[in-house]
């Protein structure tokens, strides 16, 4: 009993990261939702910043605290450890929601694009950000990553597999092509609002600052191994020859636990 309602609980937590993940495309590109970035009206600009920066503070701290290895030896002392990942979504879809429901737009106008190239352009940009994204969690163990595969092994009596070492595709171009495809959605908008703007900044400087700790976990984890991973592939751009096949013993795969 206790195994199936793990399960349960799995599912409903990745059902609901569906939810939000589909409602982040409408919510930063003003598409479909019922409240976008930049729908509703005008209020207080005082007013609407501090309500936004705690909206989004509050996302960053969740995430950030939950995914730190020494507060997940703590938390499995209370929550088993076959549900945490399912837990740790569940939070994170929480602080969306929270964000999606409670965000103040800002619609002064900071850039708008006009040209049919440009707006194609850009939008283009955008969906090759969100496919980015998608792509990348499959490379990293999709349902690993999103506490299914845990919740299932409970079931199935097996042990979840330890992180491995290897370079995937998009990994030999660069270190966190995941994180690269969330900037790429977050800033292609043919009309920028302040509101959007805001957004973008203190979501790009999370992830600036959400790297490094991932990275000290990561080396943590994988010693030396990382360290050359790191000399050879670049963070965020291509800037570097990618890795060679070859050569899967000196880079690795960020562990789907340490995000």
């Amino acid at each position: 009993m206790a195994a199936l309602l793990a399960v349960l609980y799995g599912i409903f937590s990745y059902a609901m990261f569906l939810f939000t993940v589909a409602y982040a495309v409408g919510f930063v590109g003003n598409l479909w939702v019922p409240k976008s970035i930049d729908s509703g009206a005008d209020g207080l600009l005082i007013q609407s910043l501090i309500i936004d920066t705690v909206l989004l503070s509050i996302f960053a701290i969740q995430h950030s605290v939950m995914a730190r290895p020494g507060f997940k030896r703590v938390w499995t002392r209370v929550v088993p450890r076959s549900i945490e990942r399912s837990t740790f979504v569940l939070f994170a879809n929480l602080a969306l929601l929270l964000l999606y429901w409670q965000w103040r737009p800002i619609l002064q106008p900071i850039w708008t694009v006009e040209s049919p190239l440009g707006v194609t352009t850009l939008n283009a940009v955008f969906w090759f950000g969100w496919g980015l994204v998608l792509a990348s969690t499959f490379l990293i163990s999709h349902f690993e990553l999103f506490g299914l595969t845990q919740v299932f092994a409970l079931v199935l009596g097996k042990k979840s597999s330890e992180p491995q070492f290897r370079t995937p595709l998009l990994y030999r171009y660069v270190r966190h092509p995941l994180y690269l495809g969330f900037i790429l959605a977050f800033w292609s908008t043919p009309s920028m609002s302040a509101g959007h703007l805001l957004f973008s900044l203190a979501t790009t400087g999370y992830i600036l600052i959400a790297i490094q700790f991932e990275e000290h976990d990561l080396t943590t984890l994988f010693g030396d191994q990382y360290r050359r991973y790191r000399e050879q592939v670049s963070m965020l751009l291509p800037l570097r020859r990618p890795v060679p096949r070859d050569q899967t013993s000196a880079a690795a795969v960020p562990a789907p636990r340490s995000r």
